[in-house]
């Protein structure tokens, strides 16, 4: 989990969200971009509380893929996934995926999204950021999971749409799979994600 000036009320909930699991054999890594608002603190303390379960790493400003092509190269399990700082699982998250992996190398999921308004369901189209598309038909970051082999034969690029770009690579070497698992809780009435401003420039811009 990349986490860069998030409020740390968003970042407990995602962390609960992990620890609060039935799968429980896993580490959560979070990486810390840099941040510069009064989070650290907390979300040093509450780290501190499950130093059993979390390891925490911090480096200067550099953007979520750098951060979680960094995460990966410290992750000791077997498989990798990802969690957007301001989302959660369902406690049976991990579970589900892992049920996916048997015959796959890698899985996106749909999600379920929480939102303002109904337009909260489209953003931009990667391939022409004037258009809009269901986020059904997009790759998320945070519901990628998959074989670590997978995550560290490729890296993440910076940019808008870096996990569709991370997924297609994928798709030429490894076996993937789009489930319909709705296990990951999408945050999506978040008004300064990248969607959301691309969104709101692209719609001034027409």
């Amino acid at each position: 989990m990349a986490v860069f000036n998030t409020d740390f009320s968003y970042i407990k909930r995602a962390i609960d969200s992990v620890l609060n699991q039935d799968f429980q054999d896993f580490e959560l890594l979070i990486i810390d971009d840099g941040s510069t608002q009064n989070n650290r603190e907390a979300l040093m303390q509450y780290v501190e509380q499950h130093e059993d379960k979390i390891i925490y790493i911090r480096h200067s400003n550099r953007g979520q893929s750098a951060s979680i092509n960094r995460g990966v190269l410290y992750s000791m399990g077997d498989y990798i996934t990802i969690l957007d700082s301001d989302d959660q699982y369902k406690p049976n998250h991990l579970t589900e995926c892992l049920k996916e992996m048997e015959n796959v190398d890698l899985i996106c999921s749909t999600t379920e999204t929480i939102v303002d308004s109904m337009d909260d369901y489209y953003v931009p189209d990667k391939n022409d950021q004037t258009k809009l598309i269901h986020l059904d038909e997009v790759i998320l970051f945070g519901t990628l999971f998959g074989i670590k082999k997978v995550f560290t034969s490729i890296d993440f690029r910076n940019g808008f749409a870096a996990d569709a770009d991370f997924y297609e690579k994928a798709g030429a070497q490894f076996r993937v799979k789009k489930a319909d698992l709705r296990t990951y809780i999408y945050h999506r009435n978040m008004p300064n994600s990248i969607c959301s401003t691309i969104k709101k420039e692209n719609l001034v811009n027409c």
